[in-house]
């Protein structure tokens, strides 16, 4: 997760940066890694107990009894300080009212909404999927305001297309791992149950995303754009993307669901790549 939310921040900038600003970049990718860090180090504080029901986070330190809660909890908001505070002296003069900067706000709204906001909400109701999306969303629109300090339609085109994204992602991951999930007592199926709904809302999700992904050629965004080699390849990968949620919609079952899963893992940061390549080298 870390590392692909880095990998999203540091895309973002390359794809508003003018001058590369070696400063920048390093304040970005330490603050990025260590609000990342911190938002996973409070989440597993706070799920210690359902944590222990799960195959998967059973072996994570707080359930074995590695840490205590206190040395997690200290060492996690220490590290969350520490990445805003180096979020904060990116663009420091085009601050949020004087007490923050763009990238310093950007990165403690991520942190908080998804530690008291999608981390909690995961035992009460699905919709913590649509509030988790948007502290998800946020590294590859953080790396761009990071660039141009500028928070416009640019910068919410590239958020838009991550917070899309994560729809048949997180469908995918919670359809695979739905029997775990319901031991731990966490509720991350649209409509409860894996079925045609949650698929549906897969496919629809990402036909979005693919609209949004070729939406700097359709309308020339400003400072984002694509040449019409770009806009192939991102639509074609948006294609190929929808068309295993639409599988997914068509079979509902497990093997099919696991095949989302991995092409979510493939098409992001291959459709980031392909803006980056075609802003450098095509265009």
């Amino acid at each position: 997760m870390s590392i692909t939310v880095v990998f999203s921040a540091i895309i973002g900038y390359l794809l508003g940066v003018d001058t590369f600003d070696i400063t920048t970049f390093s304040l970005l990718v330490v603050g990025g890694f260590f609000v990342t860090g911190a938002a996973n180090g409070l989440n597993q504080v706070i799920e210690r107990e359902h944590d222990k029901f799960m195959e998967r986070t059973a072996v994570r330190p707080l359930p074995l009894g590695n840490l205590s809660v206190t040395q997690a909890f200290i060492f996690s908001i220490l590290l969350g300080a520490l990445g805003i505070f180096a979020l904060n002296y990116i663009n420091p003069q085009g601050s949020f009212f004087g007490l923050m900067s763009k990238s310093g706000a950007f990165g403690l709204l991520s942190m908080v909404l998804y530690v008291l906001a999608y981390t909690p909400l995961k035992r009460i109701s699905s919709f913590a999927i649509t509030v988790g999306a948007v502290p998800g969303a946020i590294p590859f629109l953080l790396g761009f305001v990071a660039a141009t300090d500028d928070f416009g339609i640019a910068a919410g085109t590239l958020f838009a297309i991550q917070f899309f994204w994560q729809y048949p992602h997180f469908i995918a991951i919670a359809w695979v791992q739905d029997a775990e999930y319901k031991k731990a007592g966490f509720k991350m199926m649209f409509g409860g149950e894996k079925g045609k709904f949650s698929a549906f809302i897969g496919v629809v999700t990402a036909m979005l995303m693919t609209f949004i992904s070729i939406a700097p050629f359709l309308w020339e965004i400003p400072l984002l754009s694509l040449s019409i080699y770009g806009l192939v390849t991102v639509f074609l990968l948006g294609f190929w993307f929808t068309f295993k949620a639409v599988k997914l919609y068509k079979n509902c079952d497990d093997v099919t669901a696991r095949a989302l899963m991995l092409s979510s893992f493939t098409y992001l940061p291959l459709m980031q790549i392909v803006y980056v390549l075609d802003k450098f080298i095509i265009q």
